[in-house]
């Protein structure tokens, strides 16, 4: 039987790949919910450069050094992020800040959400002052012009990044 008193939150993203900045965003969840569902987005439309099964293996190798007491699951999902979020029960989305940027599509996603379902809660958290400007998008443009990546991702992404790049490198 589920405690009334738990607190199940999503966070969702593409997590491609999952950088320092989500793992702050993510520890610090851990906080305020009892459980925290990590929810990889398959969105097509974004065209990402590692596959679903891909992000969700980096996410759970990257989060194997936070230590909670916080149930954390890593899922897919293709659906709306709301009714995603109702299948698991939860109460909170989780959604990370970097800059004033992204705060005006933050802003109107959460309103969207609120009306399609106002029982959910859209908590924003800032990234810490260190991990502001570190973003999966600027962090593959770095890795695709050979520059170092290593400071804004854990080191398994590292990996993983290096092997797919030369492997794309050898198609050519």
């Amino acid at each position: 039987m589920k405690n009334s008193n738990e607190i199940i939150g999503i966070y969702p993203g593409t997590f491609d790949p999952i950088t320092y900045g989500h793992l702050d965003i993510i520890n610090r969840a851990t906080h305020i919910v009892n459980n925290l569902v990590i929810s990889v987005a398959d969105n097509k439309h974004k065209k990402p450069y590692f596959e679903l099964s891909e992000r969700i293996s980096m996410i759970k190798d990257s989060i194997t050094s936070i230590k909670t007491n916080c149930t954390i699951k890593v899922v897919g999902f293709d659906n709306l992020l709301v009714e995603h979020a109702k299948d698991f029960g939860a109460k909170v989305i989780i959604r990370g800040l970097r800059a004033v940027a992204d705060f005006e599509y933050e802003f109107q996603m959460a309103g969207m959400n609120s009306k399609l379902s106002p029982d959910i809660e859209t908590i924003f958290l800032m990234a810490s002052e260190n991990l502001q400007l570190t973003s999966a998008r600027f962090v593959k443009e770095v890795a695709f012009h050979n520059g170092n990546i290593k400071p804004f991702v854990p080191r398994n992404v590292l990996k993983i990044f290096n092997k797919k790049l030369k492997e794309s490198k050898n198609e050519i």
